[in-house]
């Protein structure tokens, strides 16, 4: 019975090998060839020209979630009042 099951998807498992195959050669060759130069200004943090005041995971205050809510709210119906 597995036998068989293994016989009528093997055109999908030899296709799924040669994909992947075919990824990883691609993928390892970018990276090989990739010129990866670091230097002081790609590596340092980049804020608006300055560097960031505080840490990112800070929480903010749920109005600008309302606002960006409401925003797209009224950008879908402008959409709607179009012709």
């Amino acid at each position: 019975m597995f036998k068989y099951i293994i016989y009528n998807y093997i055109n999908y498992i030899y296709y799924l090998i040669i994909t992947l195959g075919f990824s990883l050669v691609i993928l390892g060759a970018c990276f090989l060839l990739s010129n990866n130069k670091w230097y002081f200004e790609k590596v340092t943090s980049y804020e608006c020209g300055f560097d960031p005041f505080s840490d990112t995971r800070e929480p903010f205050e749920i109005k600008f979630y309302l606002i960006a809510i409401l925003f797209i709210i009224f950008d879908v119906e402008v959409i709607f009042f179009l012709p």
